[in-house]
């Protein structure tokens, strides 16, 4: 189980989405854009190598913090209601996330 949660690049879990889609991994970045209501929101992290959108339900970090994130790959996801109430990018609603599970800053 630990290896499939190892840490992953951006690069790596885009060039090959089949492979994570659906699976939990873990990611490291920094934030690049961030949008909350109410403690649930989505994130975009940074790892050098690519960018990846993060849904949260635990609230999100502020635009340029370093952290890591563990969650679930997934692939044309659905906000729901949420995405009636924040104004996110069309990419958040239509292309690959990350569901997050946790997420911790960095120093």
């Amino acid at each position: 189980a630990s290896a499939a949660c190892a840490s992953r690049t951006i690069n790596q879990v885009l060039a090959d989405p089949s492979r994570y889609r659906d699976r939990e991994v873990q990611l490291s970045g920094a934030v690049v854009d961030s949008y909350s209501l109410a403690n649930r929101g989505a994130y975009r992290i940074d790892d050098g190598t690519g960018q990846l959108w993060v849904v949260s339900d635990r609230g999100v970090p502020r635009t340029s913090a370093r952290i890591t994130v563990r969650g679930t790959i997934r692939d044309g996801f659905n906000l729901g209601s949420l995405g009636d109430r924040i104004n996110l990018p069309p990419a958040v609603g239509s292309g690959m996330v990350l569901m997050e599970s946790s997420h911790t800053a960095k120093n």
